[in-house]
């Protein structure tokens, strides 16, 4: 098959799913690995899609991919983050856990702690929290997202300023260079904005794919953040900002979490 025909089926497959693998692809060519990375490459150097571990997704802009789709991208990633977080939580600590696939990650990874508290506007951090009595789980009010279990609005953002937790744990769409955390929708943003203020320590859990990608809503600069957990370095700018705010900045091991 030519190269072209390839890249073009290459990007029907990924718009229908939001994703694609390096795996996956070439069992469906019959074509080597290697062969397909370089047609990714070739893509994602056009700005037709973006790189992420094992394959790539859409490019971002003005709206994320589907809920479902993010929840599998980068999933050992999420994990490993995921892992050192619950590592690093004290017992007795209470919790801010914001919407995204990360902070459920978060949510798997406590479920052996006791003596926890957590707040959260995320049911399905709430459902993953619900099995365990040694874990208070408070759900904030608000609209439901259906695409993904999220709680936002007026009512949500009004019970959260009740609370002064330990430590809020957020995920982002996107980090771009100058150290600012994107998302995609206003609501959101201004929960994560509350939930940041409220809490003694904001850690933020994002895995590298957010360093290329892009939203159009700001939350917040990693000034404002104590604490990074990431799977891998930073791009060099971020490493010498997150350095100058005094932003910690923890890369999880996969051996250990």
């Amino acid at each position: 098959m030519a190269q072209t025909f390839r890249h073009a089926e290459i990007l029907a497959i990924a718009r229908e799913s939001g994703r694609v693998t390096v795996e996956d692809l070439a069992t469906h060519f019959g074509v080597t690995l290697q062969t397909i990375r370089r047609d990714l490459t070739d893509l994602c150097d056009a700005g037709r899609l973006e790189r992420v571990h094992g394959g790539a997704v859409l490019p971002s802009g003005v709206s994320n991919i589907g809920y479902e789709d993010r929840r599998i991208l980068n999933a050992p990633a999420k994990e490993c983050i995921a892992a050192r977080i619950a590592h690093d939580i004290p017992r007795g600590a209470s919790l801010f856990l914001n919407i995204g696939t990360t902070t459920e990650a978060v949510a798997r990874a406590l479920r052996g702690h006791r003596d926890l508290m957590v707040v959260t506007n995320n049911l399905n951090v709430a459902n993953i929290l619900a099995a365990n009595d040694g874990i208070e789980v408070i759900v904030a009010g608000g609209v439901l997202r259906r695409a993904d279990a999220g709680l936002v609005g007026d009512i949500a953002l009004d019970m959260l300023r009740h609370f002064k937790v330990d430590i809020a744990v957020i995920g982002t769409s996107a980090l771009d260079e100058d150290g600012d955390l994107l998302d995609f929708d206003v609501r959101e943003v201004r929960i994560s904005q509350a939930i940041i203020r409220q809490a003694r320590e904001a850690w933020l859990a994002a895995d590298c794919s957010k360093f290329t990608r892009s939203a159009p809503v700001r939350i917040a600069s990693l000034a404002d953040i104590d604490r990074f957990i990431t799977d891998a370095p930073p791009p060099d700018r971020i490493t010498r900002l997150s350095a100058e705010w005094q932003t910690q900045v923890t890369i999880c091991d996969d051996a250990r979490g």
